[in-house]
């Protein structure tokens, strides 16, 4: 794999099977996706440019890669608005965003 170019895209999967496909540079920005990709790492998500999460769901992992995006959007600026989180998936999102490393 060292002499392949890497995947544009990458495909995160949710805990109930959904499918988001996302730009690399994007998912990267959470670190324990970033490790799992890393074709150096072994693991067999870097292989395939696709990472499960047996513990995120769909809603939840829309967020997370709503985030991503939105990060990667305002990486530069200094007056970045809020980005808009409904109250009941608070929670879940923190537990997702520590687990992620974002």
């Amino acid at each position: 794999m060292s002499n392949q170019k890497l995947a544009e895209y990458v495909t995160l999967v949710s805990s109930d099977g959904f499918e988001f496909n996302l730009l690399r540079s994007a998912a990267c920005l959470a670190g324990t996706i970033k490790k799992a990709l890393d074709p150096k790492s072994g693991f067999r998500e870097g292989e395939q440019n696709r990472v499960h999460f047996e513990t995120i769901n769909g809603v939840v992992l829309e967020k997370v890669c709503e985030y991503l995006y939105y990060s990667q959007k305002f990486a530069e600026s200094k007056d970045v608005p809020d980005m808009d989180i409904p109250p009941a998936l608070c929670l879940e999102l923190l537990i997702a965003a520590d687990y992620l490393d974002v």
